[in-house]
């Protein structure tokens, strides 16, 4: 379902009554993982000329892109321990059993695994699977009729030109809302329809050959289709919103009787479209009105062959990793190689492991902390957070540019933030999803179908502030507006993140500062605009509201001045939200650990490195990554996330701390002279 407001902030992506998860299990310690490598140093760059190139190159040299990636980092590595290590076995157990019983995780876990590389049979039922929804587009007589099949097909998360989604409602979040918003672009952004640079054309020209090619492999006549679907989809893109206008979320909450739409768009049939997903709603949440109302002259303009055309494209192209090889190595070439400059798939039993994760997450995360996440680390983690809203509650206290009023209600935000460390305290029940050994395509529908009802369900219901967001493997952290939470899944909470073995300095300057980031966006250029129970409510003086929007203007030109590639610069207006959350984060991890040290010894070298210099490479070494051209590329039109590099660089000339741990002066790359420098919190 389209996802509507940016309720996870990420940090660089039904049944019976669930039960409480019982405590994991502590295995015996694994080998100590040193806390710093000084292999990854390079020590003939200076660390105040460019820091990620003295901290880093050592890395990098020895840490080359694999071929099956697009990009190679810290959350890489990690993620893939996580996944081709540990789910995979989990997994092998499981799969090793017999007689599993129908219904039951281990037996969904097992025959969704199996049904992932049973390739004979994927390559003996070709798109037979598809044929359903195939039939139903070819039946499609009319906008009214194209309308329903698109809205049955949404269900398991066939993209088309605008959906439906649920989350609590922006501006009385104990409530869950039907959302309408954007949607249908293969390309994921219009700036990848309008840019007139050589790759992005290239990008476009790949991507209509991409859609003949995969028509042909599908056994379709078609023979112009790549050339239809993408002048279809500029025109849609035209008319959306661009990434950057996506982030407001006042202009973008316009709350309206869902009679409403059909207003807007008197041509298309709502009221189909909502009853093939099985939604009703008296009211919807509209992200941008004036785009619908433009888009009903489109769909009114376009040739219905033309939508039948799209909307056949999108069935094939979201399900082209489940089907035969041809037309999976072809999917694989545009949207991994062309797109994002990854060389080769990874071996099929690797993808069956990320897949299975995939659909049975939530079990599998389960069977993950039962053997990989000590409750030690939990309490560890809890003690952090604390520690880390002790000195944000400080910070607010000096901040210059805020008055007595605003910080009364930052203060009342910051304590009433929540948080979620692991793993859920209770367990969903997932047995109603029908999971079999040798329907690869249909295991895929029937779990997307059962997120879909549990979706809808939620409409006009209490929000379920247990829920999670992440499985507890996956290797992120997020803050929640809505919820106002931060929530850190077990996956992160292991090196280089969070390092048991480790001096303090390191783990302040890695596992904090992502602690600090998510608490940061609650106050980001975002977050800032929800109040302590998460209501999109304002709670700033006008005075203070403008000191800072003045400051993250300035934040934003700062970044929008990096040029990554030959004219591919830092979008600092879409980026703004996590640059403003790593500076906040950065700011107070390093009071949070110098808070820590007082009344103590100083704390001796480590490496030759004294610990304020180490807070700065435990920053470094989170974040060091290879991305090839292609990636980065797609990362700055894309990705609210600045690139690695840049979230290592970029904030640390804001910060007189950073001058001070490396004796850098005037005139050095890595300084800002005090009018230049940014200090929001």
């Amino acid at each position: 379902m389209y996802k509507h407001f940016l309720v996870v902030a990420t940090t660089l992506v039904a049944g019976a009554a669930a039960f409480t998860g019982c405590a994991p299990k502590q295995e015996a310690k694994a080998e100590a993982v040193p806390a710093f490598d000084t292999a990854s140093l390079d020590r003939s760059i200076a660390p105040c000329e460019d820091f990620d190139a003295f901290a880093n190159a050592g890395w990098k040299k020895s840490n080359p892109i694999p071929g099956t990636e697009s990009r190679w980092g810290a959350f890489n590595v990690l993620d893939k321990e996580n996944k081709e290590v540990r789910l995979k076995g989990i997994i092998n157990e499981i799969v090793g059993k017999t007689d599993l019983k129908k219904g039951t995780e281990e037996q969904q876990i097992a025959d969704y695994y199996k049904s992932f590389l049973d390739s004979a049979t994927i390559e003996k039922r070709g798109v037979e699977p598809l044929k359903p929804y195939l039939d139903k587009i070819a039946a499609v007589t009319s906008l009214k009729e194209w309308a329903a099949v698109t809205g049955e097909m949404q269900k398991f998360g066939v993209p088309t030109v605008a959906g439906f989604g649920v989350e609590g409602d922006l501006k009385n979040s104990k409530i869950n809302a039907l959302y309408q918003g954007q949607d249908g672009l293969s390309l994921g952004e219009r700036s990848y329809y309008e840019r007139a640079d050589e790759s992005t054309e290239n990008v476009r020209k790949e991507f209509v050959q991409h859609i003949n090619k995969m028509f042909a492999l599908a056994g379709w006549s078609d023979t112009t289709a790549g050339k239809t679907i993408f002048e279809f989809e500029k025109k849609v893109a035209l008319l959306q919103l661009t990434n950057v206008e996506l982030r407001d979320p006042v202009k973008t909450y316009n709350k309206a009787a869902f009679a409403e739409l059909a207003t807007l768009m008197p041509d298309y049939d709502w009221t189909g479209f909502a009853t093939a997903q099985g939604i009703k709603s008296d009211s919807v949440i509209i992200q941008n009105k004036a785009y619908l109302s433009n888009l009903n002259k489109l769909l009114k303009a376009t040739p219905l062959e033309t939508l039948k055309t799209y909307s056949r494209w999108q069935l094939l192209t979201h399900f082209a990793g489940f089907l035969p090889k041809p037309l999976d190595d072809e999917d694989f070439r545009f949207f991994a190689t062309v797109m994002r400059g990854t060389k080769a798939q990874r071996p099929r039993v690797d993808r069956a492991i990320r897949s299975t994760d995939g659909i049975m997450g939530m079990p599998l995360g389960k069977l993950f902390v039962k053997k990989y996440f000590p409750e030690s680390s939990k309490e560890k983690v809890s003690e952090m957070i604390e520690n880390v809203r002790t000195v944000y509650g400080e910070r607010v206290d000096q901040l210059s540019w805020m008055g007595k009023e605003t910080k009364e209600m930052a203060h009342k935000k910051l304590k009433a933030f929540t948080y979620k460390i692991g793993y859920p305290d209770k367990w969903k029940d997932y047995s109603s999803i029908d999971i079999q050994g040798d329907k690869l395509v249909e295991n895929v529908i029937n779990a997307a179908l059962y997120k879909h009802n549990e979706n809808i369900a939620k409409i006009g219901k209490d929000v379920d502030r247990k829920e999670w967001l992440m499985t507890p493997q996956t290797v992120n952290a997020y803050y929640n507006p809505l919820n106002n939470e931060i929530v850190f899944p077990a996956g992160i909470l292991q090196p280089p993140f969070f390092n048991a073995d480790a001096d303090d300095a390191i783990n302040y300057g890695g596992i904090i500062a992502v602690i600090g980031h998510e608490f940061t966006h609650g106050f980001d250029d975002q977050g800032s605009q929800f109040d302590a129970e998460g209501n999109l409510k304002n709670w700033w003086t006008e005075e203070d509201r403008k000191r800072f929007d003045t400051l993250a203007g300035k934040y934003i030109n700062y970044f929008s001045g990096i040029e990554v590639l030959p004219g591919f610069k830092v979008n600092g207006a879409l980026t703004i939200g996590e640059n403003i959350a790593d500076l906040g984060g950065l700011t107070l991890a390093y009071y949070a650990l110098k808070k820590s040290l007082e009344g103590k010894a100083e704390p001796p070298l480590v490496d030759g490195y004294n610990w304020k210099q180490r807070f700065f490479l435990g920053w470094a070494q989170v974040w060091h990554a290879n991305i090839t051209e292609a990636a980065l590329r797609n990362q700055i039109q894309t990705d609210p996330h600045s690139p690695a590099r840049e979230r290592i660089n970029g904030p640390l000339p804001h910060l007189k701390e950073f001058s001070e741990a490396w004796g850098c002066k005037p005139g050095d790359k890595m300084v800002l002279g005090d009018s230049a420098r940014v200090v929001i919190w």
